[in-house]
């Protein structure tokens, strides 16, 4: 049998369309090949293939897509393939394919798993992939179309001019067949078919069997003529009719931030099946959670960092329910640990040293006693097998950490597994979306950086740049991992298949970092000392082209002289010289070697905590920073602009043309040196990444954000995020929420910002020109947010153009005088500015006193309805 393939796709010079085509045998094996097409126009491009059988496994299907290379081979653009293209193999056929590119369609929303659960379509893409059964004939016409507008009790149907398609009778049209993943298809028999043949298809309602609508647009129409033994594939556009709309509200919290009277001092998976409830009951359908990894290294404070994974799959054992788990029967046992889950339920926040010892203790009580037949149980086994590729790197970090049977740590997270799957079931029975959060970086001891060293810069500290809420930046502490590797691809891939069992949406942490991370050096501590990764340093001729005559020594070593020293430390300068400096030449010094980075300094003074010292050592971190230009770690002789040098006392040091000079250079690099580039890599690093997911994809896009992201996240239908007090526009204070794009997610704040009214109490002049401008209010603003103003900030977003509106839990209580929290301070989850923040807020209700607030509900219900974002609305 043969397949022809054609598609139309105008290349560039040197470029070249080429068909990675696959068959699948029906012993379940899969062979692939690679078919360069050829053209005679540069657009217009066909290739020809037989397939040869094997007797011993036949070919049941085929699938291909079509990609774009370069000269070399090189991939360059991949068409869109989450719904694969496959089709059954008849071996006595001919196949005939006029196929139109694939990219990624607008309403790509509409394909993904979190529009199916709240919809109540409840697609299943891993068993409905394959579009098998279909009738062929001595000549065969194949329809298939894509059909993501569909709703619910709807199906597809075809009419055109040829009697045996209904001769355009609206009680004659021929249902189509649904294979799954938004796609119909249906074959007829052609051989009594005289072409030209027009047709559309139509929509069908199930149970009246009545025409509901015609596609819009122009007939559809095949001519030519259908040999003896051809099957013409009849692909096309997708459906054209216009979608309804998709708005959803929904709320964001941690896990550990729920409470229950049942719990034990920290939120479980447990917990969150009455919260499905009380969200349902809103009219709500998207729980947005913060990362669930397990992030145990020191069960010190510091571990309560959910970003600071230390393993890409393994859940956190404080989210394990001992509900579901089971009672101890050792009942003294018993007896003291229901005393410290009660003392644990009575404190405001979740203390998470506490709860590590209460559960953990518990966890391994309870293994002890019956954890030896439950790991023999062959859904134990099956679920171990599978996941054997990250068990086993898991038990290596447990080992060099803190030892433990690894039969107890894969029953955890058997366990969690369980849990958190149930309870995301549960979650779309009832049309909730659980939506994940994928973080950027991992620990720097975790399981992962012990099995794959070679996928992360181990001399490297991911971050942030300084803004203006940050003027030293952020040091994450995690290392940068090499995205463009290709087993870190892989790896990524799994990441995302594993997450999928669990969330329908998924948050990318800090998206910026795809196309380019904030990188500093393993010895330096403020994100001051950084630049991105991946970049173009400039060479010593690049930096004299500005106009900058290149000046190593100056430029890239710390500048010290006395007005320095004087400025920076006072009536100590003269202690710092004697100690801390080594005195050159025309009245400049050198740093020792015991404070020559950040860290050493760090080290040196970690435990002189007077103020003399902190005011040494913080004088100290300035002169390490007061340089123009960082050498690059990986590429010697090249350089990058010391982020906000300007600002620094070297720069005074230039003369005004230097200045000028490295201004331009400064601009240049920061602002338009790298944005084609950036591009690129952003682009390749998350189409890569969502090849082939079908959770909806939120980006979180704030910081200082380069002019190739927006473009890049719209193309791949990514929806950003949007928040009205941190505008992505220079030079504005506050974003007009009705300008917020429709492939968005609207928020009023989110957790590494003060909660809505904290916000507003401590920006009072932030919160006056709110008023006057946003809120259009004349007159002093309030000093505390009254309930009735945080409900119209809260219905502004809810109307907003927004896809999703994901609020804080603690924003929506702010609508509420009776409900809300009446320590504001306490609300605040997370402090970027805090190395040592404690990620300890917790629920000051209990999820059972939410649900008996039925007229805060009711209120919640309306304003949900009112704004068009429930299925109701």
């Amino acid at each position: 049998m043969k397949l022809k393939f054609s598609i139309h796709y105008r290349t560039e010079w040197g470029q070249q369309v080429v068909l990675a085509l696959s068959y699948h045998h029906t012993d379940g094996t899969t062979r692939t090949s690679r078919l360069p097409m050829t053209t005679q126009d540069g657009e217009l491009w066909a290739a020809e293939t037989a397939a040869v059988e094997s007797r011993r496994s036949p070919i049941r299907a085929f699938t291909y897509v079509y990609l774009i290379e370069d000269a070399d081979g090189h991939e360059l653009r991949r068409e869109w393939d989450m719904v694969p293209r496959t089709y059954e193999l008849d071996a006595t056929k001919t196949y005939t394919l006029d196929d139109q590119w694939h990219d990624i369609p607008l309403p790509y929303h509409l394909y993904s798993s979190a529009y199916a659960v709240t919809t109540g379509l409840m697609r299943d893409p891993e068993t409905d992939r394959q579009p098998y059964g279909q009738a062929f004939f001595r000549k065969t016409l194949l329809f298939r179309v894509s059909a993501p507008q569909l709703s619910a009790g709807q199906q597809l149907a075809i009419l055109g001019s040829h009697p045996v398609l209904g001769a355009w009778s609206e009680a004659r049209y021929q249902l189509m067949e649904h294979i799954g993943q938004c796609e119909w298809m249906l074959s007829i028999n052609a051989d009594a078919v005289q072409l030209p043949l027009e047709y559309k298809y139509v929509v069908i309602d199930s149970q009246k069997r009545e025409l509901v609508k015609w596609e819009e647009g122009n007939n559809r129409f095949v001519d030519g003529t259908i040999a003896d033994g051809e099957v013409r594939v009849l692909t096309g556009d997708a459906l054209r009719l216009s979608e309804k709309p998709w708005r959803a509200a929904g709320v964001s919290l941690p896990v550990f931030a729920l409470r229950s009277e049942t719990s034990c001092g920290v939120g479980d998976f447990g917990d969150l099946y009455s919260f499905v409830d009380w969200v349902s009951a809103v009219g709500m359908e998207v729980i947005q959670l913060l990362p669930l990894n397990d992030t145990t290294v020191t069960s010190q404070w510091g571990d309560s960092y959910p970003y600071n994974i230390v393993s890409a799959f393994a859940l956190h054992p404080h989210y394990l329910d001992l509900r579901q788990l089971g009672t101890l029967k050792d009942k003294h046992y018993m007896t003291s640990f229901k005393r410290q889950q009660s003392e644990l339920n009575a404190l405001a926040y979740s203390d998470y040293e506490a709860v590590e010892r209460v559960k953990s203790s518990y966890v391994a009580k309870y293994f002890e006693e019956q954890g030896a037949a439950l790991v023999t149980r062959p859904d134990f086994l099956q679920w171990e097998e599978q996941n054997r590729f990250w068990l086993d790197e898991l038990d290596a970090f447990y080992a060099t950490h803190h030892p433990q049977p690894s039969a107890l740590t894969h029953f955890v997270q058997y366990h969690l597994h369980l849990q958190l799957k149930r309870a995301a079931d549960y979650a779309r029975s009832k049309g909730i979306v659980l939506k994940g959060d994928l973080p950027i970086g991992v620990n720097r001891q975790s399981a992962e950086t012990l099995a794959h060293p070679d996928y992360f810069n181990l001399d490297g500290q991911a971050g942030a740049p300084p803004d203006a809420t940050s003027h030293q930046g952020q040091n994450w502490g995690f290392p940068t991992i090499h995205l463009s590797a290709p087993a870190v691809d892989r790896w990524m891939a799994l990441r995302m298949k594993h997450m999928e069992q669990y969330f329908d949406a998924i948050r990318i942490d800090h998206v910026l970092g795809y196309f380019r991370i904030w990188e500093i050096p393993a010895d330096q501590l403020f994100a001051n000392m950084g630049h991105y990764e991946p970049a173009l340093p400039l060479t010593p001729g690049e930096i004299g082209h500005f106009g900058l005559s290149f000046r190593r020594d100056f430029l890239t070593r710390p500048f010290i002289n006395d007005r320095v020293i004087d400025r920076l430390f006072g009536i100590h300068a003269q202690y710092v010289r004697d100690t801390f400096l080594e005195k050159k030449a025309y009245g400049l010094y050198d740093l020792k070697a015991e404070v020559a980075t950040q860290r050493r300094i760090y080290e040196l003074f970690h435990e002189r905590n007077d103020e003399n010292s902190q005011w040494i050592r913080d004088g100290l971190y300035r002169l390490v920073a007061n340089v123009l230009l960082l050498e690059d770690t990986h590429q010697p002789d090249m350089y990058h602009p010391r982020i906000q040098a300007w600002q620094e006392p070297v720069f005074e040091a230039l003369s005004t043309e230097e200045r000028d000079a490295y201004m331009r250079l400064y601009n240049n690099y920061f602002f338009q040196r790298h944005s084609m580039f950036w591009g690129k890599t952003g682009y390749d690093r998350l189409s890569s990444l969502l090849r082939h997911t079908h959770m909806l994809v939120c980006a979180e896009d704030l910081g200082m954000t380069a002019d190739c992201v927006a473009p890049v996240l719209d193309s791949l239908r990514i929806l950003t995020l949007e928040v009205q007090q941190t505008p992505k526009q220079t030079g504005v204070e506050f974003t007009h929420l009705d300008g917020n794009p429709v492939r968005s997610v609207a928020t009023i704040t989110t957790h590494d910002m003060a909660p809505l009214r904290l916000w507003w109490q401590e920006n009072p002049a932030l919160a006056q020109h709110f008023w006057t401008t946003m809120l259009q209010k004349q007159g002093r603003a309030p000093e505390q947010l009254p309930a009735h103003v945080a409900e119209e900030i809260v219905a502004r977003h809810l109307y907003c153009p927004s896809m999703l509106c994901i609020l804080s839990l603690q924003d929506w209580l702010a609508i509420d005088s009776s409900l809300r929290s009446n320590k504001l301070r306490e609300e605040r989850i997370n402090d970027p500015r805090d190395p040592y923040n404690r990620w300890q807020w917790r629920m000051h209700l209990s999820i059972g006193d939410l649900l008996k607030a039925d007229r805060f509900i009711q209120k919640l219900q309306t304003m949900v309805v009112r704004s068009r974002r429930s299925a109701n609305g």
